[in-house]
Order: C-alpha cells, then structure tokens, then sequence
C-alpha cells in the first residue's frame, strides 16, 4: 500500500476546495443545474421536450447536462426551474467569510 496520500477535509464546496474564485457562484449553479436536470429525468424530458413545455432553448438544456454552466447567471437558472416546475423555494444563507476562505489558491 502507498502512504503517500494525505487526507484532507473538505470546506463543503468543491469550487472553494480547489481555489475557485467564484466559489458561492459556481456551487449554486451546480445545485441548480442538478434540480434542473434531476426535473428533465423525473418527468422523461429530452431537451426538445423541454424546450416546446418552457420556451427555453434546448441547447440552453444541453448546456446545463453538459455542465457548461458559465454563461447562465443564478436568476437565470432559477427561472428555467420555474418554467419546469411551478413550486420552488429559494433559500440564501449569509455568514461572514473566514480568513481561510479569502485565500486564492494557485
């Protein structure tokens, strides 16, 4: 067995893990684009599908599957969920930042 590994504890948020400056950012849109898929599949959508029910692209669908999540702002993604499903709650959390979470990791 190797022991060259170490073990470390993450934050909660791969994005913050791993240096991301965006972090918040990035995690929200992931758990966002994971409801909106996890909806896709309950309901056996396909982009086209989804796309002729809500009026948003399929390739704005196709993106969201692919993780290509850049260019979708929250309020955006959040909207996109609406028209898929009528019942959605937005909670937002607020906390001060530590020093830790300031740092920039290369």
């Amino acid at each position: 067995m190797n022991d060259d590994f170490e073990i470390i504890r993450g934050s909660g948020n791969a994005f913050r893990d791993f240096g991301r400056i965006n972090a918040g950012i990035e995690q929200a849109r992931a758990i966002l684009a994971a409801k909106i898929i996890s909806t896709l599949d309950e309901r056996h959508l396909s982009t086209r599908e989804a796309e002729r029910l809500t009026g948003v692209s399929h390739s704005e669908f196709s993106r969201i599957r692919n993780a290509k999540l850049g260019r979708f702002t929250l309020d955006r993604m959040i909207a996109i969920l609406g028209k898929l499903d009528e019942n959605i709650e937005v909670n937002l959390t607020f906390g001060k930042r530590s020093p830790a979470q300031d740092e920039i990791h290369p």
